[in-house]
């Protein structure tokens, strides 16, 4: 800026200071649009940081331990033991799932059973109820072992303290219900209730056998724990085959951190979506102000002040009010984690405390001001623009030409700096990307709607009606609301429109399609010589059923192309591939289901090298290509195989698949076990009770999942995920339905004179009413329409492109919509309306 300038600068800020002395009036939907959405970004990313903050705090009490070595399907030999021994005190737990059955057989569940040895816990505090010492609560009573059972385990079972289990061959008590065990966070979620039990209850149970899916932790209290994060390393290359996953106390719930940081992200961008809706009111209010003050810029412009310091004046004027707003949402945000993490300490075993993130606030706040300052300019520029004898003669500005192009660069960068901003905070940039390009084009198509519905209008055959002929000439005529409508709904009701198609696309896979294509029951840890014996047990029970079966063994990546992938940038669509161990197989032939996608099938008796099979869609998002190699541990041993070809997989039909299929030659000779599921669509819920008794009570180690109970379990999930985004949405939707006000208000000036000259004219205030209700109907009735074909393309998007499943449009939301759009256009225009129509017409006469 020029020294000269300065003089002038000083002297709008003092003008703009004197100004406001005369209150807020007009601008209080500013403000609310301000910080509602500054509000959700500033409370999102301060519970989510509130959340990530306890995570990394407390991670020792987690993960009970400074460091955990876990290996599946195996322990520890003498070596690695010895090794694991120098660092400090070791506890081991090993877990597995199995089913616990009642005495008499007549009951059986699923559970998650961990077995701890009288170290556990390190860090931290198991609580039950009762509460007494731990090693006393699985203490040995005769041939009885004690356990601590989960509340939800007792509830399926229908038994109490002091009742008796048994869990393979293993006689148990249950001596306590499992109020929180310190490190479950860390283990990951589980489907079914925790039973907690010592070491030598599980070695009772025979549960342990070659090719079990075991996995056995061990958690360690250093000696030097200033070493915690040199370690991995240390184990890895003396170790190398060790095929052990490390995980240190400053990452003790890495998923949950993850999985976190997305909803927060996700949740940050719908927030983001209210602000820049709210951006639209933040532009109709400037205008409406500026409009307001035709006189006073007309008083500047003839006393001499230069067009610049007069834009300076109402500029200073909109940033304070919008300071204003930016400070409650702010607070807004600054209270959210203290009411939050009360609500989530029913979900989240963590023990949270709230306090100020000043980084979170400080990005909502730079998302308000860009956001005001963006949205501003514009309407700025253009009372710039309007020479002080147009405002003399009582015309409003003229918004039909774009103003000139230095306010047109400044809004754009604004706009691209807003962009920037949430592309660089976003942890899934790719993402972000897209869903700000969706609003950019949203906003392009809605400004187009508007044009077209003005256009249809305009070119509408004269129809008898007087009141439907004025309200289609209100739709098209010069100041128009038509486009602050349309604007103020549109974005809203389509982001409500796409979640609620995703949500209940969702409901209805899990309820419909994949309920009824997916397997009755998954047969786990079948051992070699109990194969033929479960299928006989199944085909008993079931004789019209389809059994497959496939040999199982648990591999974790370490390497492609013999690069470590812990130094890779995976994408984080394919992270999941190599988080921990998988399932993997080897087979003859092309699986049942699955086809090539690229490359050749080996042959028969194949001898060569060893070949894996991979499937497509994981296989691009991890970057790999015919003739890769891929290095998976199993059993400690690393084994290298070449990728042959890919397989496209159905992972939604919920039968056996695997993300690697290996030759059968790469594990001759290895001990494994065996998957097997049922499809059985006529059997009844009874039939499914009598083939989960049977199957439990002959093989007491084979663990039977009806997958209609994880479903459930998966439905429910889902509805508590629901609720938090419909929470999101919901917000988007208040501040279109207070833009949408706003931008009514604005117009009630010209409204005004139009009321009073039709009922000078004759016109009665019925007739009004029912123009202006046309008006809002047919332009509420637009808008749904755009929300439907928007919304319903977004979530078809994201549905079968993101999340792989059929879409399909739901004629509910439709209606839904259709019906809240006229109801909410019709009635907030009509509230405004109606004080309209009470004017009197000789103060407003004057005025023309």
């Amino acid at each position: 800026m020029k020294p000269a300038r300065l003089p002038s600068v000083s002297i709008a800020w003092r003008l703009a200071l004197r100004e406001l002395r005369g209150g807020l009036s007009g601008f209080y939907i500013f403000l609310a649009c301000i910080a509602l959405g500054t509000g959700a970004i500033a409370a999102v990313n301060s519970v989510s940081k509130a959340i990530t903050d306890a995570i990394a705090s407390q991670g020792q009490t987690l993960l009970a331990g400074d460091i955990r070595f876990e290996l599946n399907n195996r322990e520890a030999s003498g070596e690695e033991r010895a090794f694991l021994d120098s660092l400090g005190q070791v506890a081991v737990s090993t877990g597995l799932r199995s089913m616990a059955r009642l005495t008499d057989g007549s009951g059986q569940a699923l559970v998650e059973a961990k077995a701890v040895d009288s170290r556990y816990p390190l860090y931290g505090k198991v609580e039950s109820n009762p509460q007494q010492p731990l090693p006393d609560l699985l203490a040995r009573q005769g041939d009885t072992f004690g356990v601590l059972a989960a509340p939800l385990l007792l509830e399926r079972l229908g038994v109490k303290v002091g009742d008796e289990l048994l869990l393979g061959t293993a006689k148990l008590r249950i001596s306590a219900t499992l109020v929180t065990e310190p490190d479950a966070l860390s283990e990951g979620f589980g489907f079914a209730p925790r039973l907690l039990m010592s070491q030598d209850a599980l070695r009772a149970s025979g549960l342990i056998q070659t090719g079990s899916l075991v996995e056995h932790a061990y958690k360690i209290k250093l000696n030097d724990p200033s070493s915690r994060n040199t370690l991995g390393a240390i184990a890895n290359k003396q170790f190398p085959a060790a095929g052990w996953s490390i995980r240190t106390a400053d990452r003790a719930a890495p998923s949950l951190t993850e999985n976190v940081d997305r909803f927060s992200q996700f949740l940050t961008l719908v927030g983001l979506t209210a602000l820049i809706v709210g951006g639209v009111g933040v532009a109709n209010a400037v205008r409406a102000f500026l409009d307001s003050k035709r006189t006073t810029i007309a008083t500047f412009k003839c006393l001499g002040a230069p067009a610049f310091v007069v834009t300076l004046i109402y500029l200073f004027q909109i940033l304070m009010i919008g300071a204003v707003g930016i400070l409650i949402g702010v607070l807004l945000g600054a209270i959210a984690p203290y009411a939050a993490l009360g609500f989530l300490r029913d979900f989240l075993p963590i023990d949270a405390s709230a306090t100020l993130y000043p980084g979170a606030l400080g990005l909502a706040a730079l998302f308000g001001l860009l956001t005001t300052f963006a949205f501003a300019v514009l309407p700025l520029g253009h009372a710039r623009e309007v020479p002080a004898t147009a405002l003399f003669r009582e015309q409003s500005f003229d918004q039909s030409r774009w103003p000139s192009w230095p306010y047109l660069l400044a809004g754009g960068m604004a706009l691209a700096a807003l962009a920037g901003l949430a592309i660089f905070a976003a942890e899934d940039r790719f993402i972000a990307v897209v869903f700000l390009a969706a609003v950019a084009g949203a906003f392009v198509l809605l400004r187009l709607v508007a044009s077209g519905i003005a256009a249809l209008a305009r070119r509408s055959p004269r129809v008898s009606s007087p009141a439907l002929r004025l309200a289609i000439g209100n739709i098209h005529r010069p100041g128009a609301l038509t486009p602050s409508v349309v604007l103020s709904l549109g974005l809203g009701l389509a982001l409500l429109v796409t979640l609620a198609l995703i949500d209940g696309n969702m409901r209805r896979q899990l309820t419909g399609a994949m309920a009824q294509n997916a397997p009755n029951f998954f047969f786990v840890d079948i051992q070699s010589n109990e194969k033929d014996g479960v299928v006989e047990t199944v085909k008993r029970l079931a004789p019209d059923g389809k059994i497959v079966q496939v040999p199982m063994l648990r591999g974790r990546i370490l390497a492609f192309n013999g690069q470590d992938v812990g130094q890779m940038n995976i994408p984080p669509a394919g992270r999941w591939v190599l988080r921990g161990d998988r399932g993997i197989t080897y087979a003859q032939n092309l699986p049942e289901g699955s086809e090539l996608a690229g490359g050749s099938w080996w042959p028969k008796d194949y001898s060569g090298e060893p070949l894996v099979s991979f499937s497509e869609e994981e296989g691009r998002e991890l970057g790999l290509k015919l003739g890769d190699t891929v290095t998976v541990n199993v059993l400690g041993r690393n084994i290298t195989a070449k990728i042959a070809n890919f397989r496209k997989v159905e992972w939604r039909s919920l039968s056996i698949n695997f993300v690697m299929v290996f030759s059968p030659n790469t594990f001759r000779g290895a001990p494994h076990a065996w998957l097997a599921t049922l499809m059985d669509s006529s059997a009844s819920p009874a039939q499914e009770g009598e083939i989960l008794r049977a199957v439990t009570a002959a093989y007491p180690t084979v663990t039977t999942v009806r997958v209609k109970d994880a479903l459930d379990i998966a439905s429910q999930l889902l509805g508590q995920l629901a609720t938090a985004i419909r929470a999101a949405a919901a917000v988007a939707l208040i501040a279109s339905v207070l833009v949408l006000a706003g931008a009514l208000a604005s117009g009630n000036r010209a409204r005004t004179h139009d009321a009073v000259i039709l009922k000078t004219l004759g016109g009665t205030r019925s007739m009004l009413m029912r123009a202006f209700s046309y008006e809002y109907m047919i332009l509420g009735l637009a808008t749904a329409i755009f929300a439907l074909f928007a919304g319903g393309i977004s979530a078809w998007f994201v549905v079968s492109r993101i999340m792989k499943m059929p879409a399909t449009f739901l004629p509910d939301v439709a209606i839904a919509t259709l019906v809240g759009a006229l109801v909410l256009t019709v009635s907030i225009g009509l509230a405004g309306t109606w004080r309209i129509l009470g004017q009197k017409a000789a103060p407003v006469l004057r005025e023309l």
